[in-house]
């Protein structure tokens, strides 16, 4: 399988980078249907806490999520992006798996992961088609549960992608879909929601900067709260509705 990758890398390698680069920026693109919409990071949960009911709640929130997203996936992003391979994503998978001891989390994270790599095996099977072969042989009878920081640096690595463009490209989509959210949750409106990614811009990028290219052994939760809440969420939802 590994000389398989690697040949058809090597075949990849020959695209032009201009026409590479369009398919990382595919991988950024909010109507990639990876599910990402589907979930709002703990923000539903943490509106239902009362945790948050204002711009600066919301505000602050991501900044929060950032960090904690920063020091927890984004090693997994950053050791996928560099080695782009099936034994290094099977790892990284397992880690990850008996990292998220939080099952909201955890579910979110193999619904996202597995749609992304479902998605990008379709999308990219004609300039890497060696996705839709990973994919196809962690289908079988091996325990894979496809989550998403791992799929995500793989898929950057494998479209050529640097380890600093991902891990940034990570944190990107992390803060467009929890800013998403807010809007679905009618807490900010669109014009809104578009100042306020803007704002937060220079301090997400501060953020990348302390957490980047760190190894999975460093990996740990910054924002312990956010976990807490966003477990919670399958409990508040029932008393909200059975109330």
């Amino acid at each position: 399988m590994k000389m398989e990758t690697d040949n058809e890398r090597e075949k990849f390698s020959k695209v032009e980078p201009s026409v590479l680069q369009w398919s990382q920026w595919q991988l950024l693109d909010s109507i990639l249907p990876t599910g990402g919409f589907a979930h709002s990071l703990g923000l539903e949960s943490s509106i239902q806490s009362h945790l948050i009911s204002s711009h600066e709640d919301l505000q602050t929130f991501t900044i929060h999520l950032l960090h904690n997203t920063g020091s927890l996936l984004l090693p997994y992003v950053y050791a996928a992006a560099t080695s782009p391979d099936t034994a290094t994503w099977r790892r990284l998978d397992k880690a990850l798996d008996a990292t998220l001891t939080n099952e909201v989390a955890r579910k979110a994270s193999i619904a996202q992961g597995s749609a992304l790599m479902r998605v990008a095996a379709a999308v990219f099977a004609d300039t890497e088609p060696c996705i839709k072969a990973m994919r196809d042989s962690c289908l079988g009878g091996s325990r894979m549960n496809f989550h998403h920081a791992p799929v995500f640096g793989l898929v950057c690595g494998l479209l050529g992608m640097d380890s600093a463009t991902a891990q940034r490209g990570y944190m990107f989509i992390t803060m467009r879909d929890v800013i998403s959210a807010a809007t679905r949750l009618n807490l900010v409106g669109p014009l809104g929601a578009a100042v306020m990614q803007h704002r937060i811009a220079l301090l997400a990028e501060e953020i990348v900067i302390k957490w980047m290219d760190r190894s999975v052994e460093d990996a740990c939760q910054v924002a312990p709260l956010l976990d807490t809440v966003q477990g919670c969420h399958a409990y508040l939802f029932s008393r909200l509705f059975c109330s």
